[in-house]
Order: structure tokens, then sequence, then C-alpha cells
């Protein structure tokens, strides 16, 4: 893909699509990941308007670590999310409305036709 060219939707989807990655190496508690996703769901509900329609994976770059971050339902802890969230989304936004991703179009396997015999 040239650079260019901007990024590519591999697949065309009615409306918006948000999914959540919370790796176990960022945060070891699956009630930590979970409450992290519950974040990333409400906040991406508030960008959804401005988000281009298509299926986006949202996975934070930050660790979370347990002895940081004690409870899983600090306010800390939801502060530092939402810091990255919202910061993760405006960058999103801002770049959404410069390069619409657009689909790949894929080719379609050749189809073979009947053969006849002399």
């Amino acid at each position: 893909m040239p650079h260019t060219q901007g990024p590519q939707a591999l697949f065309v989807v009615p409306g918006v699509w948000l999914g959540a990655m919370v790796p176990k190496r960022w945060a070891r508690r699956a009630v930590t990941r979970n409450a992290i996703k519950r974040q990333i769901y409400t906040v991406g509900a508030t960008f959804e308007a401005r988000l281009p329609q298509a299926a986006h994976v949202v996975r934070l770059r930050s660790a979370f670590d347990r002895k940081q971050f004690v409870s899983a339902t600090s306010d800390q802890l939801k502060q530092a999310v939402r810091a990255e969230l919202l910061q993760l989304f405006g960058y999103a936004t801002r770049h959404a409305g410069a390069a619409v991703a657009a689909p790949v179009s894929v080719p379609a396997p050749p189809v073979a036709e009947p053969v006849t015999a002399p």
C-alpha cells in the first residue's frame, strides 16, 4: 500500500463497529481488563458519530500495573484509561476527516469456462 493512499477498510460494514482488545500482559486481572473494555465501549459511543463507517479495534498502549492501580474500580484507574481513550479517539476522529477509509477491492477468482470437445 503506497504511503499516500491512506488507511483502507478490509470490508464494508453498515455503521460503526467497535471492538476492544486489552492484552493480559497490560492488565493481569480479568476484572481490570473487563472494566477497561467497558470504558472503551462507553467512550467509543460518544465518538461514534465522528468515526467513519468501518470496523474499528481499540487497543490501549499503556500498561495498568496492579501495584499502581490497586482496585479495578478505582477512580485513579478510570481517569488514566479515560485520558488515553480520549487521546486515541481524538486522533482517530481528526484523521477520519482527512482520509476516509475506502474499501479494498479484491478481484474475484477466475471462472473456468466450459470446454467443448472439437
